[in-house]
């Protein structure tokens, strides 16, 4: 399938109408979502409604911008006004918000179709896209394993081209993971960098919603119409939005001007060779551009598994506390008064791993352990941070695995939620972190799935890494390859 600035030149040459890609896009979802299951919702009917305005913009002989009339997708975790939005949740089964996310509205106002809602992970806590409370979604290169989550049904919408590009949201890797495990591009930006508002939150000082496409140059322009400051989120940066898109330079910068450090914790024990070899080289392709590589040491790198599984589900018991059967969503009906309506509400509204993090969560704030678990979490947190402002006063970008592993098969690791939590290994640091971090295709392992190479910059270093990575994956041809399925 094209890219977005190849469609766009479709559209306004006249080639190809707005209602002709989306009809072609929602054909596409119909024949493939038996074997990839991408979708919880699909919205043909407003979408054909916006296809048909950008035709009539066009016919009338308005200029229109790059992303009106390109099919997107939305993970069912940003509220979307009249349509449902469910977190992939029994609890919020019947929820129809009743206003547009800051994300959405944007896309609204840049002329995007918006195709559908993609399957989750029940409240974005997953690695694998298995705990959503509706369906499984397949892996586009192996519908037998698993996309990687919590954004898989973003990541494997794109990489199935059941449309361009997808929104996402990532907490300690749910966009770079999933990106990785089905051989697409996916950026988590600069915690503040996109709006939250009309986010369903998991853990709020973590969660970062970002884009995924099929290549660098996609992404890029599908954050410039995402990012900016947002008044009604208070944790939105007040910061100029460079041209992300319009920056992109096949070249890096002179030879030697440019250092990027290789992540020496990120290479050890646990590591797949095969995905050591692939990522060693594409560093290796790094260096033959011009850059000059130096290994670092993040010496708490590995203990962010740890702190944020204690500061995520301690975020998530606080505001998960909401669904209580009150004011939306579901509400239990075999209940004797108001605290079993509440109990009963929740017990089976909840899936086992939501259940698990609430737990988890409550217990590390419970009175007497505070101070042992989230508050020491936090220093650790404080401490991760400070490793990465070292290691950014030697080099520009940091470069490691995105995850250790390629895709594995549904169902191997459910029943061992530690081994799933490893997934997220290389990922949780930069979000604890607040730092952007981008996920590219570098290759495959001998089972043909995919391997991605994660780039992380500085705090607001989307532009050099968005640049770092369009260097890299012009010189390769591994974002051209697609899935049999395809």
């Amino acid at each position: 399938m094209a890219s977005i600035r190849e469609l766009h030149k479709q559209l306004i040459t006249k080639e190809r109408s707005a209602v002709e890609m989306t009809q072609e896009t929602l054909n596409r979802i119909q024949t493939l979502e038996p074997q990839i299951h991408s979708f919880l919702c699909v919205t043909a009917e407003k979408a054909l409604e916006q296809a048909q305005a950008v035709d009539a913009k066009i016919a009338a002989g308005e200029e229109i911008g790059i992303l009106e009339g390109i099919p997107v997708a939305i993970k069912d975790n940003m509220c979307t006004k009249g349509i449902p939005t469910t977190c992939a949740s029994r609890i919020l089964e019947n929820f129809v918000p009743p206003y547009e996310s800051t994300v959405t509205q944007k896309l609204l106002d840049a002329g995007a179709v918006t195709v559908g809602k993609t399957n989750m992970d029940e409240f974005a806590m997953g690695s694998s896209c298995e705990t959503s409370a509706y369906q499984i979604t397949g892996n586009p290169w192996d519908v037998s394993r698993v996309p990687g989550g919590s954004s898989g049904g973003s990541a494997a919408a794109v990489a199935a081209q059941e449309c361009i590009v997808s929104l996402g949201s990532d907490t300690g890797g749910s966009i770079r993971l999933p990106a990785s495990f089905c051989g697409v591009v996916g950026m988590k930006p600069t915690y503040g960098l996109v709006s939250r508002y009309g986010l369903v939150a998991y853990a709020s000082s973590l969660d970062q919603i970002g884009p995924f496409g099929r290549s660098v140059e996609d992404t890029a322009i599908l954050l410039n119409a995402i990012a900016g400051y947002d008044p009604k989120d208070s944790t939105s940066l007040k910061v100029e939005i460079p041209d992300y898109a319009g920056n992109l330079k096949k070249n890096l910068k002179p030879r030697g001007q440019l250092k990027i450090g290789i992540i020496q914790e990120t290479f050890g024990e646990g590591l797949d060779p095969v995905v050591k070899e692939t990522v060693t080289k594409a560093i290796e392709q790094l260096q033959n551009l011009g850059a000059e590589v130096e290994v670092v040491s993040c010496p708490r790198f590995r203990y962010g598994l740890s702190s944020y599984y204690i500061i995520a589900p301690s975020e998530a018991s606080a505001n998960l506390a909401r669904y209580d059967g009150v004011k939306y969503g579901y509400r239990a009906e075999d209940a004797d008064n108001l605290l079993s309506m509440y109990t009963h509400t929740r017990a089976t509204g909840f899936g086992t791993e939501v259940k698990r993090r609430i737990m988890i969560g409550t217990y590390a704030l419970s009175a007497g352990y505070y101070d042992a678990y989230y508050l020491t979490a936090q220093k650790v947190r404080t401490l991760i941070k400070q490793d990465f402002e070292n290691a950014f006063l030697k080099v520009d970008v940091l470069v490691c695995p995105t995850a250790p592993t390629t895709a594995f098969k549904a169902g191997e690791k459910t029943a061992d939620p530690l081994s799933m939590y490893l997934t997220d290994l290389m990922t949780i640091p930069v979000n604890l972190a607040g730092l952007p971090g981008i996920s590219v295709p570098c290759g495959f392992d001998e089972k043909g799935l995919p391997i991605g190479l994660q780039l992380i910059g500085n705090t607001l270093q989307e532009d050099l890494l968005l640049q770092v990575a369009y260097a890299y994956e012009q010189s390769t041809d591994w974002h051209l390859r697609q899935p049999a399925i395809v």
